[in-house]
């Protein structure tokens, strides 16, 4: 292998507790110091590629400023989802002044971690059963950990474990190609001898005796379990629900479904404006729908997870890209003769629709399972390590467990918290015993403007805001008890990245200093 070295710096340059990106020929080199020590290593993160430069060092953890995978600064090693790779870590040394960084002349940028492969002396058999992001986290979890046994992947779909986000923002859009959605590509699987069902679904989960029963009465023994089955879409019991035209947006095939229907429809209805039906509308503008309609029984979209002044900021950036909204509103059926034709809503209008996307939540998929303690919503209760039975373990969306820093009992439904579920989940099955010691994190997007979410707050007291939401550049804090458990931003990517460290190493300002304004929270990080 062929080498570059280049001299990037002079060696004062950079102070402790800083980080910059620099060059190598071709390559770009984030540049990192600590202790007096140097680092380098590849400059863009693993998952979007954003320039890890904009985020922030905090310890030893640098984390992305978009959708906050975090690394090791001394390793390269990912600490934190999303994006599954480490970084690519280069050569550093000093010499007099000059600080040299070699770098490999194929650099590749990403690592894989070392993993297991499969022992045929290890008899026992572990299933990941779920095929979303919990899932594939978990099984990478697993070999990452050592375990050499059997690993199965069971899934009801076709596919590999895909990034799920993009179904309702770029791959709808039609801008996302299908290779970029699939998070593994199948000699990734073959090279860890994990085994995959697709297009099976099980239909009995017998806990005690650790059994699965597939819908064709076939039965498999296991000796471990991840059960992340996800959430089953909710649909609205009403006339005409069932129509062609009519469709959820869950899986990648959904996803596909869409965007074929998309690009041959002209008006369009969105039932729901939480998460999946205003980042579909968005979408079906942008692939070139006439006229996008949301209908929702609130009065503001996403009040209940930003409060009513950011989800009212949301709402007008969609009026401005043609976005109608009937708000306040319930649908009373759907209309057609072979396929959907009109959306009948509760004060009589009836709205043109060739095509229709009900966006109203999901609930947990739970109800095949046997012998675990469910919450009253369904979903699996399960310990700080997602632990629901000995050997039995559950993720994502269908968890309840109990949130370090509230000390609440919590279900949260955003794909980078299955990602650290599954994680653990598969550590923990593994033999190694990790807890759930990280703070929640979602992302959401509407024409070009970017909403990042840390913490997590079902209700709160106040929220105070550091800028204006009206402006699209602020800071909203959720206070719940007198404490910060939450805050969203928008234009401070930065500084939502720092929150998360201070929520993560409870050093979020109290309240005073916060309503004092101007608070440096990524200095609060030294």
């Amino acid at each position: 292998m062929s080498f570059r070295e280049q001299v990037v710096m002079q060696r004062n340059e950079l102070r402790d507790g800083e980080m910059r990106q620099v060059s190598v020929g071709e390559t770009d080199v984030l540049l990192v110091r600590r202790g007096g020590r140097y680092a380098a290593f590849h400059a863009h993160c693993t998952h979007y590629g954003a320039p890890l430069a904009d985020g922030v060092l905090s310890g030893d953890r640098i984390v992305c400023p978009w959708h906050h995978a975090c690394f090791n600064a001394s390793s390269g090693d990912q600490l934190e989802p999303p994006g599954l790779d480490a970084l690519d870590a280069y050569d550093v040394r000093i010499d007099g002044d000059d600080v040299v960084v070699r770098v490999p002349e194929e650099a590749g940028g990403h690592r894989i971690v070392e993993m297991s492969r499969r022992d045929p002396a290890d008899d026992r058999t572990f299933v990941i059963l779920g095929g979303g992001a919990a899932g594939e986290y978990a099984l990478e979890g697993l070999r990452e950990k050592g375990f050499s046994g059997r690993v199965v992947l069971i899934t009801k779909e076709a596919e590999t474990p895909c990034d799920r986000p993009n179904c309702s923002k770029d791959y709808l859009q039609g801008k996302a190609p299908e290779e970029w959605m699939f998070l593994r590509g199948a000699a990734f699987y073959d090279d860890l001898d994990i085994e995959r069902l697709h297009n099976r679904t099980v239909v009995k989960l017998d806990a005690a005796a650790k059994r699965l029963t597939f819908e064709n009465c076939d039965e498999m023994d296991f000796d471990g379990i991840v059960i992340c089955t996800g959430g089953v879409p909710r649909t609205l019991d009403v006339d005409g629900a069932e129509l062609p035209g009519v469709h959820v947006l869950r899986s990648y095939r959904d996803a596909e479904e869409l965007l074929a229907a998309g690009r041959e429809a002209s008006h369009a209805v969105v039932v729901g404006a939480g998460f999946i039906g205003m980042e579909a509308a968005w979408s079906l503008k942008e692939l070139g729908v006439d006229t996008v309609t949301v209908v929702a029984p609130e009065d503001v979209p996403f009040a209940a997870a930003f409060g009513e002044r950011v989800g009212k900021m949301v709402q007008s950036i969609h009026e401005e890209h043609g976005v109608r909204f009937r708000l306040g509103r319930i649908v009373q059926a759907f209309e057609g003769d072979d396929r959907v034709e009109r959306v009948v809503i509760d004060d009589g209008e009836a709205l043109e629709a060739d095509l229709v996307i009900v966006g109203v939540g999901v609930r947990p998929a739970t109800d095949f399972i046997d012998g675990l303690e469910l919450a009253g919503d369904g979903a699996v209760v399960v310990d700080e390590q997602m632990r629901a039975a000995d050997g039995v373990y559950a993720a994502g969306d269908i968890a309840q467990f109990p949130y370090w820093l509230t000390g609440r009992a919590t279900r949260i439904e955003h794909w980078r918290l299955a990602c650290q579920h599954g994680r653990i989940a598969g550590y923990n099955l593994a033999g190694e015993e990790t807890a759930y010691r990280s703070v929640p994190f979602f992302w959401t997007a509407h024409f070009g403007t970017n909403i990042r979410y840390v913490g997590h707050a079902d209700a709160w007291d106040v929220i105070l805001f550091d800028g204006r939401p009206e402006d699209r550049s602020f800071i909203a804090f959720y206070v719940q008890g007198g404490e910060v458990v939450a805050a969203s931003g928008c234009g401070r990517d930065r500084e939502m990245a720092a929150i998360e460290e201070l929520l993560r190493r409870r050093k979020v300002p109290s309240i005073d200093v916060l309503e004092g304004g101007d608070v440096d929270y990524v200095g609060l990080l030294d």
